[in-house]
Parts: C-alpha cells; sequence; structure tokens
C-alpha cells in the first residue's frame, strides 16, 4: 500500500511541474532588460536604437507585452536578430522566463 502512495505522490508532483510550464504565443516588443520597466525608450514603438544599443552593451534582451509586462528569454540568441522590432514568439513560459521556439516579426 505504501508503494501506490508513493507512486501517486510522484505521480502528482511531476503533473503539477509540467503543469506550471505554458506554451504559448506572446506578441510584443524585443526590448533590453536595462530601460524595458524605466520608460527610457520613450514610446515602445520608437525603441529600437536605444535597444540595440544597450544590447551590443551586454544587456539582456527581454519581451514587453501590449500591457506592459517584461518576459525575460531564456534562448537570448534567438531573439538578438529582432532587437527592437514587433514580434510574435511560441515558447514555453516557465515563470518569468520565455524558452523561445519561433518567432517571426508582426
Amino acid at each position: 500500500m505504501k508503494k501506490y502512495l508513493l507512486l501517486f505522490v510522484m505521480a502528482l508532483s511531476l503533473s503539477t511541474s509540467f503543469a506550471s510550464r505554458k506554451f504559448a504565443s506572446f506578441t510584443g516588443y524585443i526590448s533590453c532588460a536595462k530601460c524595458s520597466g524605466t520608460g527610457q525608450h520613450g514610446k515602445i514603438e520608437d525603441h529600437a536604437a536605444c535597444a540595440a544599443a544597450c544590447v551590443k552593451g551586454g544587456q539582456a534582451v527581454v519581451l514587453i507585452t501590449s500591457d506592459g509586462k517584461v518576459i525575460k528569454i531564456a534562448n537570448q540568441d534567438k531573439a538578438l536578430a529582432q532587437v527592437g522590432k514587433k514580434v510574435t514568439i511560441d515558447g514555453k513560459l516557465e515563470g518569468d522566463t520565455l524558452t523561445i521556439s519561433s518567432i517571426k516579426a508582426s
């Protein structure tokens, strides 16, 4: 009986960890982590040059959604070519970090 209870608890914990990973589509602008929450870019549509300079200087890239939410990006290399652009990303969100499966300009 204890063996079955242990298996049940293990299965439940695995299913909970997979449930916290959300595969979805996200639309927004690729920006830099430094200025994303400060408003230093001015209007979100006009921030491309500033974001590119920040990223070139070593800042991490993030996704800023239309409602202003800042989402970290796990696999930075996939987003570097899109800095300053509006994009649609398909990927897995784990906590506040997004792992990109595909990215395209919107």
